[in-house]
């Protein structure tokens, strides 16, 4: 494998005002609306000239939000910090940060709209 596996991640929601709101104030940033004719989508920021994935919020006709298997993690300088703002906001922390030894420290977190995900750092 020549890339990194993960180039793109998606996060279905019912309410997209109420999911746009929540992640645009836990992690201080503006997404951006993606033109797309058969389902709304709004990106997180992204640079094709660094490392990682980005993704976007998605809803789509037929599709839920909640319930999935797979697991989205944002990196953070402190993942405290983002997890202060998940309660704050209206979401829910499932497990408080939590050390992983020499790779650094998790939460899990749910979004508004039922989904889980995990926030990283070394710190």
């Amino acid at each position: 494998m020549k890339t990194n596996p993960v180039v793109w991640f998606e996060i279905y929601v019912q309410d997209m005002e109420r999911a746009k709101t929540f992640y645009e104030s836990v992690f201080q940033i503006k997404l951006e609306k993606v033109n797309n004719p058969e389902l709304e989508l709004w990106s997180f920021p992204m640079s094709m000239d660094l490392a990682g994935a980005s993704g976007a919020l998605v809803k789509m006709e037929g599709v839920s939000s909640g319930g999935n298997s797979t697991l989205v993690y944002f990196s953070c300088e402190d993942c405290s910090i983002e997890e202060a703002r998940v309660a704050e906001r209206g979401g829910s922390v499932q497990r408080g940060k939590t050390s992983i030894g020499e790779y650094g420290f998790i939460s899990l977190v749910f979004d508004t709209e039922g989904n889980m995900f995990g926030l990283h750092s070394m710190i």
